[in-house]
């Protein structure tokens, strides 16, 4: 492969949304996600519910060439990526004095999490509106809404983790939101309460929302319709 690209800060994100069509093959799935974790990218498989795509894959990793072979790997097997998602791990410029702890964990996630199987995955912009601008709010007004807006977030501590990837410049919005619930409900409830502080209630726009189950992969592969029991 070329020379690998990677942020200066944090890791790439690739999330891909796929059909499992006719020449699916299961085995040659698992050798690509396989091969991909033997070189250190996280690759977290999620069984989707409805009719958006069968299955999903969230790769993160430092080389951006390195996520690139996995979906190019997973197409070969037979998947019909019907939707993707590209970001990056950040740190947001509202939260630069929280502990190195967090920080870490916020750049380098260690994914999926323990006792965490729902799975929600949507894109969000910031609104540019003739009436309601967030670009054009003074920056401490803005932090303060994200304070506040984090605030809500932390009441699912234990219940929901979120990820949240920069993507600006990188796709069609300007974050993409996982989310990791104990219950399915979780997410639901999480979503449902911090849209209504103010920085999501006036300010947030919202892409497609993907659910579905985090298990290991062969699981996926039979609940999907692939590989055997």
């Amino acid at each position: 492969m070329p020379a690998p690209l990677v942020p200066s800060v944090g890791w790439g994100v690739l999330h891909l949304f796929a059909k499992v069509g006719p020449l699916a093959d299961a085995e040659a799935i698992a050798a690509a996600v396989k091969a991909a974790e033997g070189d250190d990218v996280q690759v977290v498989p999620v069984a989707m519910l409805g009719h958006k795509a069968d299955v999903a894959f969230m790769a993160v990793g430092a080389d951006l060439w390195r996520l690139r072979q996995l979906q190019s790997e997973l197409a070969a097997a037979g998947l019909d990526v019907v939707d993707s998602y590209v970001s990056l791990t950040e740190l947001s410029e509202y939260a630069q004095g929280v502990p190195e702890e967090m920080k870490e964990a916020r750049l380098h996630p260690n994914l999926p999490p323990e006792g965490k199987a729902a799975f929600c995955f949507y894109p969000m912009s910031k609104r540019r509106g003739d009436v309601s601008n967030w670009f054009t709010l003074p920056y401490d007004e803005r932090k303060e809404m994200m304070y506040a807006h984090g605030a809500s977030g932390r009441q699912f501590a234990g219940r929901v983790l979120q990820v949240i990837t920069g993507s600006t410049g990188l796709d069609d919005f300007e974050w993409g939101v996982t989310l990791f619930g104990v219950h399915p409900d979780d997410l639901k409830e999480v979503v449902y309460t911090m849209r209504f502080d103010e920085a999501s209630a006036i300010y947030a726009e919202f892409g497609a929302f993907y659910t579905g189950m985090v298990a290991s992969l062969p699981e996926v592969l039979v609940t999907v319709g692939l590989g055997s029991d």
